[in-house]
């Protein structure tokens, strides 16, 4: 089997960096290439049977798959029971296979699905609350349920072209009132179980329910499908149908997940950590391995989060000192610059409808700038939005992939809800992790590559994060900081908050860390104002071990890159292995790299 690690070398350009993929030449196919090829392909179709958002996700849902444009993915109980048993059944395919008999390639694709589905087998196995695998332990909460992503996913991936999309997008109306009150099903089912999501949590998701529950005339589920279809010519009172479907079966089955959380909220506790839950040491552990590939503990990778905000923290000193603020902590100075206003917008709409129109150019900045540095640029077009106001309070800023055929774009979603929480300094470096050369560059080229079609629908959190943050530094290096310490200290403060993350997720969930202590550590690390700290421990509160994803994975990432360089000559400071075995030992050249190497 692989090292654990080489599994984040998820795309095509990254493969080659894998062990097992250093031939000078391309070998022969194995023998059993062809009986794989046959079970990938099984798996993929199985997929999109059972997710149709997956296929409008993909813009694979016409000709012999249209019907999935009419459905949602099913959020019963029965449904979680079905897909359970097909990952029980496809990992003894898997395990019935001769990996001996395969050719290199198809050895990683086999290692790397194989790991995904046994990961997500064993934590099925063990825990009965959540989801499918480990890293969801609530149905509901500020950030999970239907309620948080169908609007969003029927006003910017379900396409509108035709009548026949103007029924499909009322029958998913439909479909959504039902899909909460199967998420009601399973809630009352972990209830029992003696899961709960945290007093917060509650209180976030009803606090954005009553945003989402508006008047039809003010609804997007509403006006998405009617602004659209009247954009292209298609006739029908699609308004008035849409508001039928509204007000008679939406706004009740909301009503219905509000009155539910407002019936937990007596039994909700204000411990932050999924320690308290059935089992709770052990999901975090089986979390922390899905987000990172790893087998580190919470205590190693909370003192790597040390580590590496330490020396964080003195090449930020450093560029702070070029701007003349020489008083104060790091994070003191960070909550001095977010005041700055030489770098806010009007908390306006036009004053956002700048910032965005502002990081448009930069993203064409850096398009001119790939070709110097990629052989293989994406296709796909990149568009950058404001998250939707009905779904900001929670939502973090993030993108969402494009289709495959590149028909729709890959969008960077933008939180504004207050532009003081984006001041420009922050917003490059952002930028770059969300757009290009970070999420779009990687996702979409992954997409578009010669991978089989389930491997290129599998993402491993710490690739698909980690590059991003390893983005954000090859854009260092590509000099777009250069003359600019405003924005290289954008830099420095948000991987100054992933490696916060490592801190304060462990905190939580394995410290036992208060929610407030947390806030008051992430603040402390890097100087965001208490409302975007907020936000961020209370959505590691309920993705426990996400959060460690990105600065693991990057560390890995520069590793291989290191080692594919050969060390060279490169001047790095090593700090020693902690334990046998553990191959994170992570290295800071302060002021210039961020470099991994194994002692």
């Amino acid at each position: 089997m692989l090292d654990r690690r080489s599994f984040c070398l998820a795309s095509a350009a990254a493969l080659a960096l894998s062990r097992h993929a250093v031939a000078a030449t391309p070998a022969a196919p194995g023998l059993d290439d062809a009986a794989f090829g046959r079970l990938l392909e099984d798996f993929y179709n199985s997929a999109l049977d059972e997710s149709p958002t997956l296929a409008t996700s993909l813009g694979v849902d016409t000709g012999s798959r249209a019907a999935a444009k009419s459905r949602l993915d099913d959020a019963s109980p029965a449904g979680l029971a079905r897909r359970k048993r097909i990952v029980v059944e496809q990992l003894g395919q898997l395990r019935r296979l001769d990996r001996t008999r395969l050719s290199p390639s198809a050895a990683i694709n086999y290692d790397a699905i194989l790991y995904d589905t046994a990961a997500t087998d064993e934590a099925d196995r063990r825990f009965a609350y959540g989801g499918t695998g480990a890293g969801g332990p609530y149905v509901l909460s500020q950030l999970n349920g239907a309620y948080a992503g169908t609007p969003d996913f029927l006003d910017s991936q379900h396409t509108i072209a035709t009548a026949a999309d103007g029924e499909a997008y009322l029958a998913r109306l439909d479909a959504f009132a039902g899909v909460m009150d199967q998420e009601i099903e399973r809630v009352r089912h972990d209830v029992g179980r003696g899961v709960v999501p945290p007093d917060f949590a509650i209180d976030g998701a009803v606090a954005q329910m009553k945003v989402l529950r508006q008047p039809a005339a003010a609804s997007t589920l509403v006006t998405s499908l009617a602004t659209r279809a009247r954009a292209k010519g298609i006739p029908g009172d699609w308004q008035a149908r849409a508001t039928d479907i509204y007000t008679k079966r939406v706004v009740p089955a909301l009503d219905r997940q509000m009155a539910l959380l407002a019936s937990l909220r007596p039994q909700a506790v204000h411990d932050a950590g999924v320690w308290r839950l059935p089992d709770g040491d052990a999901y975090y552990a089986a979390s922390l391995r899905a987000a990172t590939t790893t087998d580190l503990s919470p205590d190693e990778v909370h003192r790597l989060g040390l580590d590496v905000t330490r020396d964080l923290s003195a090449r930020a000193d450093t560029l702070f000192r070029k701007l003349g603020m020489t008083k104060g902590t790091v994070a003191e100075r960070y909550a001095e610059l977010f005041k700055d206003p030489r770098y806010l917008y009007p908390n306006t709409d036009a004053g956002k409808a700048k910032e965005i129109t502002d990081l448009n150019a930069l993203v064409q900045a850096m398009q001119q700038r790939l070709p110097a540095y990629f052989a293989t640029l994406p296709k796909t077009p990149l568009e950058i939005r404001r998250i939707p106001a009905a779904t900001e309070a929670g939502a973090s800023t993030h993108y969402t992939e494009g289709s495959l055929d590149g028909t729709r774009p890959g969008i960077y979603w933008l939180n504004l809800r207050d532009t003081a929480e984006a001041p420009f300094w922050d917003m490059p470096t952002t930028t770059f992790h969300e757009g290009i050369p970070g999420h779009h560059l990687q996702i979409t080229l992954q997409r578009e590559s010669a991978l089989p079609m389930y491997r290129k629908i599998l993402f491993f959190g710490a690739y698909v994060e980690g590059w991003a943050l390893y983005a954000e530094q090859l854009a260092d290096e590509m000099g777009f900081y250069k003359d600019q310490p405003a924005w290289e200290l954008g830099y420095i403060h948000d991987v100054l908050l992933r490696s916060g993350r490592l801190v304060v997720d462990t905190g939580i969930h394995a410290k036992r860390w208060s929610r407030e202590k947390a806030i008051a550590t992430l603040s402390g690390i890097d100087g965001d104002p208490v409302s975007l700290s907020t936000q961020e421990i209370e959505r590691y509160a309920v993705s426990p071990g996400q959060a460690c994803s990105y600065m693991l994975g990057k560390v890995t990432i520069l590793r291989l890159r290191l080692a594919a360089q050969g060390a060279g000559s490169t001047r790095r400071r090593i700090y020693r292995q902690r334990r046998p075995g553990m191959r994170h030992a992570a290295a800071l050249y302060a002021g210039e790299d961020m470099l991994v190497v194994d002692p």
